[in-house]
């Protein structure tokens, strides 16, 4: 059990403490290794792909072993990439071998780290074969390791760390679980829009809208399959959980926006990149606040039951198994199954095969909460219902790269320069449509007011110049010259675009119902991304109530047991609106947090 320490970077102090538990062991020099291992000794440089650009390592030997590791440059995502980044050079140096272990949900990272430092052993005159043997590890075989708490959180995204702030907040003492070698889940990937209706900002823009009106978007844009009640708790209390979070110190932009399927401009953009901003206000307010414990590494293997009520779980980490005790109750805010094709297999019905797709999701997004809570008796509700995007990343099936700032100003082309869809619809709508275009293929095209200039990010932490460089965006002064670059019929792509600007003069539906507008696509310089269907959001999960409590096959409250976030099903229904999962996880995550600390 480690308590996190302050860091104005995420996880980065908690990754420090836990590296002695690192995944590949400390393994002593063994005279062979020695005398396979001979360098010219001194300090040498290398480079290797990451994730994002090239990782630069700094390798330093004497003329028998490797002295230190150290990555010293890089452009890899804060917090996601930050286990590999401390782990795996650690491990290089403490086990005299390249034959580490690479860190689950950084394993590009961790290859790149690993490659790197290959090059720089080559230029050092190491025998880079004897550095390859994987090692043999000795399992830890040590006794069950028992804790007792109020709270117990299951996952350490931002439904999981809303829940432990929550908790605490209202007089429990937690402890977060967490099976990843790091916080953020789903959370720290997003491009952390929040739908919230909120007069203050959005009477500034001239923007109408009201709490009806979103709830009515979330239901009937989810086929009308959510419980209204669940609906009507998350919509009225979306603001009021921005506030808590600004309360904390987060900060959004006071410009609101409409994102991607969001149907409405209601999302609001945190000031800092990616989820950052989300899991630094939960971090520092844990740093700041006894009384709060988090256990990375650590998966939970079983809920532990007594009678009828959820008391506490047991888990393997590291070291060994685990039991926790909850005097108070057991949050579920573990994710959904995004990241499991065999899950997503079983329950699918609405799209064809999805094994084939990539997703959104990091690793650990693999459906164990929903496993946790049925084998108890744990209702699960809606779990066909899984939401593909039409922007994945066409190599990774990521968000990144996404060069779109928001609905109103681009539009999609396919691989012949045609639109082909209402850029301002639903997800599902969307990506059916670009399902029936040639390999599912399309590009998305901006101008000049979505990028005044070569360093203005995406959504993503990412520059339009960073992305062009990696050959992931296309840059042109003309669109002929556009065209021309991504391959698509000039005519087509030219008469495309001038009627969008058509659309956007007249500001009426167009040829494809679109009612979205702002700026027209007229201002050079143009680009182009390139974008594929992506598995996003599984809306389906743990059956629960308005107080996040987790209810069974007859409808029953099951005593000591709350999920929120992605986890939990009935919501969203058909259909989640973009926009809503953030909110949806903070709403729910508080109010998780509250009942279980109340024990409800």
């Amino acid at each position: 059990m480690r308590k996190i320490t302050g860091s104005k970077k995420i996880i980065c102090a908690v990754l420090c403490i836990i590296m002695i538990l690192s995944m590949v062991a400390c393994q002593p020099k063994t005279s062979n290794s020695t005398e396979a291992s001979k360098f010219n000794a001194g300090t040498y440089t290398a480079l290797a792909a990451g994730h994002n650009g090239d990782i630069k390592i700094e390798l330093i030997v004497d003329d028998s072993s490797i002295k230190d590791v150290k990555v010293l440059e890089h452009i890899e995502s804060p917090g996601i990439s930050d286990p590999a980044i401390e782990r795996i050079p650690k491990a290089i140096v403490d086990g005299q071998t390249l034959a580490v272990d690479v860190i689950s949900g950084a394993t590009v990272t961790s290859n790149a780290i690993i490659a790197a430092v290959t090059e720089a052993i080559k230029l050092a005159g190491g025998d880079v074969d004897a550095l390859t043997v994987k090692k043999d590890i000795e399992k830890n075989t040590g006794e069950t390791v028992e804790h007792t708490t109020d709270v117990i959180v299951i996952g350490g995204g931002g439904a999981g760390l809303a829940a432990a702030v929550s908790a605490h907040q209202n007089g429990a003492k937690v402890i977060v679980v967490e099976k990843m070698p790091r916080l953020g889940g789903n959370t720290i990937l997003s491009g952390s829009a929040y739908n919230a209706v909120d007069p203050g900002r959005q009477s500034k823009q001239g923007i109408e809208d009201s709490i009806d009106k979103h709830f009515t978007q979330t239901y009937e844009g989810g086929d009308k399959q959510g419980k209204p009640e669940l609906i009507r708790t998350l919509v009225e209390n979306a603001y009021p959980a921005i506030e808590w979070l600004e309360s904390m110190g987060m900060e959004f932009n006071d410009k609101v926006f409409t994102v991607l399927g969001g149907l409405w401009p209601r999302a609001h953009k945190p000031v800092k990149p990616l989820g950052t901003g989300f899991m630094d206000t939960y971090q520092n307010y844990i740093n700041n606040n006894d009384g709060i414990e988090v256990m990375l590494d650590t998966k939970v293997t079983e809920l532990i039951v007594d009678g009828n009520r959820v008391v506490g779980i047991k888990a393997e980490d590291l070291n060994g198994d685990v039991v926790i005790n909850a005097n108070n109750g057991v949050v579920i805010a573990a994710g959904g199954f995004g990241a499991n094709i065999e899950m997503r297999e079983k329950y699918n019905t609405s799209w064809p095969s999805l094994t084939n797709i990539k997703t959104t999701n990091h690793p650990g997004a693999t459906g164990d909460g929903l496993t946790l809570a049925e084998k108890i008796g744990g209702n699960l509700v809606g779990m066909e219902n899984i939401q593909l995007l039409p922007m994945g990343d066409p190599k990774t099936g990521s968000l990144s790269g996404n060069i779109e700032q928001g609905v109103e100003n681009r539009i999609f082309v396919n691989k012949d320069g045609n639109r082909f869809v209402d850029e301002g619809q639903r997800r599902d709508v969307m990506t059916k449509a670009l399902m029936e275009q040639k390999d599912s293929f399309m590009w998305v095209i901006v101008d000049k007011h979505s990028y005044p200039t070569g360093d203005t990010k995406n959504n993503f932490n990412e520059s339009i110049d960073e992305l062009i460089a990696q050959d992931r965006a296309f840059k042109a002064d003309t669109l002929e010259e556009l065209a021309e670059k991504i391959g698509v019929d000039a005519s087509n792509f030219v008469k495309a675009v001038d009627n969008f600007n058509k659309s956007v003069e007249k500001g009426s539906a167009d040829e494809f119902g679109r009612t979205l507008f702002a700026d027209k696509i007229d201002t050079p310089p143009f680009y182009a991304g390139g974008r594929v269907p992506t598995v996003h959001h599984t809306m389906g999960g743990i059956e629960i109530n308005t107080s996040a409590q987790v209810l069974d096959k007859d409808g029953n409250v099951i005593p000591g047991l709350y999920a929120a976030g992605e986890v939990t099903g009935g919501i969203h229904g058909a259909n989640r609106l973009g926009g809503n999962a953030l909110a949806d996880i903070t709403v729910y995550g508080k109010i998780a947090g509250e009942s279980a600390a109340a024990k409800k």
